[in-house]
């Protein structure tokens, strides 16, 4: 009896001592195959802009009449060029809702 507690006891240590065993992932890659430990993922998150050619478009709208040059930012694009008097304009457009930002 002594004998089957002792056995039972054992085996229930090692199912309870390779728990951790089964937090961790393995990574195959150039450098070989190794453990990773497991992390918290972040959650995708579309970001969803306009094109430059919206942009064109929507500058074209405010006077623009021929462009020079689009240059795209991390929040806004700025075109620039000519409206239809032959002045120098620059219009600024937010990149994720179109809004114009600015006209100069």
């Amino acid at each position: 009896m002594h004998k089957v507690l002792v056995m039972a006891g054992a085996a229930a240590l090692m199912v309870f001592s390779s728990a951790p065993s089964y937090a961790q992932s393995i990574e195959i890659g150039p450098g070989g195959v190794r453990l990773v430990e497991p992390q918290m993922e972040r959650p995708y998150r579309r970001i969803s802009s306009i094109s430059e050619r919206t942009a064109v478009r929507i500058a074209r709208s405010e006077g623009l009449r021929d462009v020079d040059d689009v240059t795209r930012t991390r929040s806004r694009f700025i075109i620039e060029g000519t409206d239809y008097r032959g002045d120098d304009i620059r219009v600024s457009v937010d990149r994720r809702t179109g809004e114009v930002i600015s006209v100069d």
